[in-house]
Parts: structure tokens; C-alpha cells; sequence
């Protein structure tokens, strides 16, 4: 398998280097994000924070805009935090022991691994889907590989099969194997330098491994967005920073409930967060987007109206911004889908 790996390895930009920052920034943004979407926001990120000392000492406008687009924006605010505190407890050097790593924000126990394994050479298993997978399929586990009692079983696993001092080239071989030959569906076994060893395989039943449980159906929720203008600015509210999507900034709404009108929620809502009374008017558009958990509709409503001044009741903050400035305010997916409307509507 290594000798696969030499030859096949993929050309990745946070590969072939020891930079524990590097190799951390690159497994944070990977999570849940596919290798080549993450690429170029790796390299844009890099030549804006090329070590830990510049990015502690980055404010939180900066670095949200460099991740704006990537999704799940709490591994931003989490980098941010962690290089803070790396910095002002470590020195700026990332720990080497997976037991100090795991400590640190959003830095849970396969991200540890695999800063250990990658950059100190650490023998450990950085346990990720692709490993579950090829792993289910070699040694033909026959129970959902993301329980804690499975993740202890395939570790052991993986730790029998690995030569002392090799665990980045192994880990990563691992890795490949299941990004480019033994994939979710179709796996390439005739091209697969374990196909001889895969129990899964021998029996035919590397279509039916990992065991995967049936997924549950997730909520669709209906919220309102309103569109406040005075002249030629705009009103934006950050979002508190332990929410979803912490820190961006967005037109201030929220979501329906039971029974409740999309024009009804929006003036609740303004009254709640802002304590304005408001008159809502044309409608912008519909914005639609899935989160991991959940999926979202936005109706996005221009505000002919409102009764006195804005205040920051549930936000971080509000600010009234010139329409030329919205595009450099970092914001979510549908927030800066309705800034591009907004910013058509305005052009001649």
C-alpha cells in the first residue's frame, strides 16, 4: 500500500511539508468539505495568514471574509480563537502530543491525530470516512464504523497494519485509497493494492460495507429577511458569535412559526431584535440553502417603513452601511445572494 502511495499520491498544496499550522488549517477547512472546494480557499487563506502569529493577531471581519463561502463558520471563529491561544500559551508552535492538541478549540480527536501524525510523525491513526471505509471493507466489520466502540476496533485495526515511524505515509495512503479507489459506490477493486487481503471483497460484499444507518429526515424551516434603506445605505446586524453563522453579518429576520405568516414574522421579528415597528413591502426574492441538520427558505422583503431607531437587542452589533461597502462585510451564502440582488436592483 505505501508503494501505491508513492507512486499515486495526490498532488495536495498542504502535502509534502512538516508546517503543523499548515497541516491544521488544511484538516480544519476539510472537514465536512470536499478536497477540491477547500484548494483554493487553502492557498487564499495561507498568503492572508501564513503562521499562527498573524492570524491571532487578525480581527474577526478579516478572517471571516477569507472563509466567507466555505461553510460551517464556527471552524473560523475556532482557528482565530486557538491561534490566539497557541500564541500566547505554546510560544506560536502547536503542541506535539495528541493529548495537548485535543485541548485546544475545535481541534477534536481525529484533527489531533492527524496534526500528529503528519507534521510529528506521531504513530497514531487519524481516524477519518475514508479510513471507516476502507477499513469496514478490509477486515469486513459488519457494524456502523461511527460508534465510539467501532472507532476503538478499527484503531486497533489500523495499528496492527502499521509500520513504526511510517503513520503519515500510512495514514494518508489510507486516505487516497478511499478518496480515489475504494469510494462510496462502485469501489475500483481490481485497481485496489489490498483487493487480495479485503475480506469484504473475498466474499462479495464490498458494496454492502460500511453499514450505513438510514438517515433521518431533516426539518425545512421558512424564515423572513428584511431589506431597511435610508438614502443610500442599508441596515446589516452581526450575528452573535456562539450562533450559526457567528460573527457574519446579515439582514436582520428570523423564522416562522406554526400558523404564522411570512409578512407576520418578519414584523415580530424586526420588533423583537430591533424594536422597530415596520411596514413590510415588494418582495426580493426566495433564497433556499441545506445545513447539515436542516434546510432553510428565506424570504427576503423590502422595508417600506419603520418607527424610530434601530437597537442591538440580540445581535452583536448593526450598522448602517453604504451599498458601495456591502460586498466587504463577510456574510452567509443567502445574505450575500440578497446583497447581489440588491446591488442589481441598483445599478442604472
Amino acid at each position: 500500500m505505501l508503494e501505491w502511495y508513492v507512486k499515486q499520491a495526490r498532488d495536495l498544496p498542504w502535502r509534502n511539508q512538516k508546517d503543523p499550522y499548515a497541516i491544521w488549517v488544511s484538516e480544519v477547512m476539510l472537514q465536512q468539505t470536499r478536497v477540491q472546494t477547500v484548494i483554493p480557499y487553502f492557498k487564499n487563506w495561507m498568503r492572508a495568514f501564513p503562521n499562527l502569529h498573524v492570524l491571532a493577531n487578525a480581527d474577526l471581519d478579516q478572517v471571516l471574509s477569507v472563509w466567507e463561502g466555505l461553510g460551517y463558520y464556527r471552524r473560523a471563529h475556532n482557528l482565530r480563537r486557538t491561534a490566539k491561544l497557541v500564541v500566547e500559551k505554546y510560544g506560536g508552535s502547536l503542541p506535539q502530543s495528541t493529548n495537548e492538541l485535543i485541548k485546544l478549540p475545535g481541534i477534536g480527536a481525529y484533527t489531533a491525530a492527524a496534526i500528529a501524525a503528519f507534521a510529528y510523525d506521531a504513530d497514531v491513526i487519524a481516524l477519518d470516512g475514508n479510513l471507516r471505509r476502507v477499513l469496514s471493507r478490509l477486515f469486513k466489520y459488519e457494524q456502523d464504523p461511527r460508534t465510539a466502540k467501532a472507532e476503538k476496533t478499527l484503531v486497533q485495526y489500523a495499528l496492527e497494519m502499521m509500520p513504526v515511524g511510517e503513520a503519515s505515509k500510512f495514514n494518508q495512503a489510507l486516505m487516497d485509497l478511499g478518496a480515489v479507489i475504494c469510494v462510496p459506490q462502485n469501489p475500483s477493486c481490481d485497481r485496489c493494492p489490498l483487493s487480495q487481503d479485503c475480506l469484504a471483497r473475498q466474499q462479495g460484499l464490498q458494496h454492502d460495507l460500511p453499514v450505513v444507518p438510514k438517515k433521518k429526515s431533516i426539518p425545512h424551516y421558512q424564515v423572513s429577511a428584511g431589506i431597511l434603506q435610508r438614502g443610500e445605505k442599508t441596515l446589516l446586524a452581526r450575528r452573535p458569535e456562539g450562533d450559526l453563522l457567528g460573527g457574519l453579518w446579515e439582514f436582520p429576520g428570523g423564522t416562522c412559526i406554526e400558523g404564522e405568516t411570512l409578512q407576520a414574522c418578519l414584523i415580530r421579528e424586526w420588533e423583537e431584535e430591533l424594536d422597530l415597528e415596520i411596514q413590510p413591502g415588494k418582495i426580493y426574492g426566495v433564497f433556499s440553502h441545506a445545513y447539515t441538520h436542516f434546510r432553510v427558505s428565506v424570504h427576503a422583503f423590502e422595508i417600506l417603513s419603520a418607527k424610530g431607531d434601530p437597537k442591538v437587542l440580540e445581535h452583536e452589533e448593526i450598522r448602517w452601511v453604504p451599498l458601495e461597502e456591502l460586498m466587504e462585510y463577510p456574510m452567509g451564502k443567502i445574505d450575500r445572494e440578497i446583497s447581489k440582488v440588491i446591488l442589481n436592483e441598483q445599478r442604472p
